[in-house]
C-alpha cells in the first residue's frame, strides 16, 4: 500500500514536471495573436462552467485617473462593516474626521458580505493600468475592489445591494466628517464667498438650561424634520424648516444653535448681512451653501433696517413735496459741504443695499428650492419689531421663546458646573428666588462657576442666592419706583382731565348764555 502510494506521487510529479514544460514552450514559441485567442476562449469556457459574476471598482477612473468617489464610498462602507473579520489591514489617518484612523482591507484580502439572506464576497486587488494618465504620470498598479456573487442573485444586487452599500458608505463618511463653521467675506465688505474654519462648539442638549419638556419638543421636531424627505415631497413643499429664537440677552440663544447642529450633525453657515451688497449676491451666498446645514442670522433686528419699510414707502409720497422745497433752500449749504458728502457718499456705498423683499424671497422663495435638508435660524431680543411677514408660519415655522432661568434649567446648570444634582437646604430657597426674580440663564451660569480652587459647590450655591437676592431687592425697588411714576401720572391725568372737564363745562355756560341775549 506504501509503495503504491509512492508511485501515485511519483507519477503526479511527473506530469506536473509535463505541463510546466508544455507551457514553458507554449510561452517561448506560440505567437502573441493565438495566445490572445486560447486566452479568450479560456476565459469563455470558465465563466460558462462557473456559476459566479464578478463587479470591479477601480481606485481610479477617467483619462486623468482621478480618485474615483465610488471606490471611496465602498472602502469605508468596508471599513466600518466588513473589515472587521479581516485579517490583513491597512491604516490610513484622514484630516477633517471625527474618526481620523480609517482601516480598510489590505491587497488580496478577502471578506464576506450578507444582504437580504444573500452571500456576497468582496476582495481588495491590484492590478496594471490599461493606460497613463493624460498629465503624464505613470502609476504601477490600480487598486480595485472586486465584488463576487452567484449569478441567480444578479438583480438583487445589481438593482438593491449596491445601491444599499452606496448609501451606508455616505451616511458614514457624513457622520465621521469634522463639521465646518462658515462665515461670508471674512467681515470684509470689499470680498465675496464664503470661509470657513473647524465647528468645534461642545454644546449639546443633555447641557443646555432648559425645561426638560421644551427641550423634548424641539428634538422631536428636528427628528421629524430629519427624516421627512419623502414628506416634503409629498406636500410640495422645499426640505427647510424656519426657527425663530427670542428672547432677553443671555438666555442661550447662540448655545441653542450650537446644541442643534451637533445634534444634526450640520454644518453651520453664520450668514452676515450688513455685509453682503445686494439681494443678488445673497441669492448667490443661500445656493453655495450646503445640504445638511444650519443657516443663521443672529439679531436679524440690528443685521439691517428690515423693519418700517413698508411705512416708510407709504410715507414716500406725502414728503415729496417738502423735499423738493428743501433741496431749493439746502442747495448753497451742500455746495459749501461737498467735502462731508464725498465721505458720506463712500460709506454709503459700503453698505449693504439689501432689502426685505430680497432676503423673503432668498429664504422662502423659489431660490429657496435650490437644495435641500436646511435649516434656517433668526435670532432677536426683540421680536416685536421684525416684520410679520419676516417670522410668520412657513418662513419661520417653529417660534422658540428663550426665556429666564427657572428651577428646572438650574438644576441642568447645577448639575455642569459643579456635579451637583440636590441639596436639601439650598435648593428650595433657590427654587422660591428663582421664581421670583428673572435672571438669564448666562447670569445663573456665572455665579455657579467656582473662581478658585477652594470654592466648592455649598460655597458656590450660597453665592447664587446672595445674588439673587440683591437682584430681587434691585427688582422690587425699579417696580416701586415705576409706581410711583405711574401714580404720578394718573394724577397728573386726573388733573388734566378735571381741569378740562370745567373748562368745558363754562364754555357751554358762556355758549348758552350768549345763545339766550341773542334770542332776546
Amino acid at each position: 500500500m506504501a509503495m503504491g502510494i509512492g508511485e501515485i506521487l511519483s507519477q503526479l510529479g511527473s506530469i506536473a514536471a509535463s505541463l510546466m514544460f508544455v507551457y514553458a514552450m507554449y510561452e517561448q514559441f506560440c505567437p502573441s495573436d493565438l495566445r490572445k485567442f486560447v486566452e479568450n476562449y479560456k476565459h469563455k469556457f470558465t465563466d460558462l462552467m462557473s456559476p459566479y459574476i464578478q463587479i470591479t471598482f477601480n481606485e481610479s477612473s477617467g483619462e486623468r485617473l482621478k480618485q474615483s468617489e465610488t471606490y471611496t464610498i465602498i472602502q469605508t462602507y468596508l471599513g466600518a462593516n466588513s473589515s472587521k473579520r479581516a485579517k490583513r489591514l491597512e491604516a490610513e489617518v484622514v484630516e477633517d474626521s471625527q474618526s481620523p484612523l480609517v482601516l480598510s482591507m489590505d491587497d488580496n484580502e478577502e471578506i464576506e458580505d450578507e444582504f437580504n439572506g444573500v452571500k456576497v464576497w468582496w476582495s481588495a486587488n491590484s492590478k496594471a493600468p490599461r493606460r497613463k494618465a493624460s498629465s503624464g504620470r505613470s502609476f504601477d498598479v490600480v487598486r480595485c475592489f472586486t465584488l463576487t456573487f452567484h449569478k441567480r442573485h444578479r438583480d438583487l444586487i445589481t438593482s438593491s445591494y449596491i445601491q444599499h452599500v452606496l448609501e451606508q458608505g455616505k451616511a458614514i463618511i457624513f457622520k465621521n466628517r469634522r463639521l465646518k463653521l462658515y462665515t461670508n467675506n471674512g467681515g470684509c465688505w470689499w470680498m465675496s464667498g464664503w470661509s470657513h474654519t473647524n465647528f468645534a462648539h461642545p454644546a449639546r442638549f443633555e447641557t443646555l438650561a432648559m425645561e426638560p419638556e421644551k427641550k423634548e419638543e424641539i428634538i422631536n421636531d428636528l427628528v421629524k424634520f430629519k427624516k421627512g424627505k419623502e414628506y416634503y415631497a409629498k406636500v410640495g413643499k422645499a426640505w427647510k424648516r424656519g426657527y425663530l429664537l427670542y428672547g432677553p440677552p443671555g438666555t442661550g440663544k447662540s448655545t441653542m444653535i450650537s446644541a442643534i447642529a451637533n445634534f444634526m450633525n450640520y454644518d453651520v453657515y453664520d450668514l452676515e448681512l450688513t455685509t453682503v451688497k445686494d439681494n443678488n449676491e445673497l441669492k448667490t451666498l443661500l445656493i453655495e451653501t450646503s445640504s445638511k446645514s444650519v443657516i443663521v442670522i443672529e439679531d436679524i433686528d440690528c443685521s439691517l433696517e428690515l423693519t418700517g419699510q413698508r411705512k416708510k414707502k407709504k410715507e414716500k409720497d406725502h414728503t415729496d413735496k417738502n423735499e423738493n422745497k428743501e433741496k431749493t433752500d439746502k442747495k448753497s449749504e451742500e455746495e459749501d459741504e461737498d467735502d462731508d458728502n464725498d465721505d458720506e457718499e463712500e460709506e454709503e456705498k459700503r453698505k449693504s443695499n439689501v432689502t426685505l423683499s430680497g432676503l423673503l424671497n432668498s429664504i422662502d422663495g423659489i431660490w429657496s428650492s435650490c437644495g435641500g435638508e436646511r435649516i434656517i435660524i433668526f435670532t432677536t431680543n426683540f421680536v416685536d419689531k421684525l416684520d410679520p411677514a419676516l417670522i410668520r408660519r412657513g418662513r419661520m415655522d417653529k417660534h422658540i421663546e428663550m426665556s429666564y432661568c427657572r428651577y428646572q434649567a438650574f438644576k441642568v446648570l447645577a448639575k455642569n458646573y459643579l456635579d451637583v444634582e440636590s441639596h436639601g437646604d439650598l435648593f428650595p430657597i433657590i427654587e422660591k428666588l428663582l421664581g421670583e426674580t428673572n435672571m438669564s440663564p448666562a447670569d445663573v451660569a456665572e455665579n455657579l462657576m467656582p473662581k478658585s480652587t477652594t470654592e466648592d459647590a455649598e460655597s458656590c450655591l450660597k453665592n447664587l442666592i446672595q445674588y439673587l437676592e440683591i437682584a430681587k431687592e434691585k427688582e422690587e425697588e425699579e417696580a416701586k419706583k415705576n409706581g410711583e411714576k405711574a401714580q404720578l401720572v394718573a394724577g397728573k391725568d386726573k388733573q388734566e382731565l378735571a381741569q378740562n372737564y370745567r373748562m368745558n363745562r363754562w364754555r357751554r355756560q358762556v355758549k348758552n348764555m350768549r345763545n339766550f341775549f341773542g334770542s332776546c
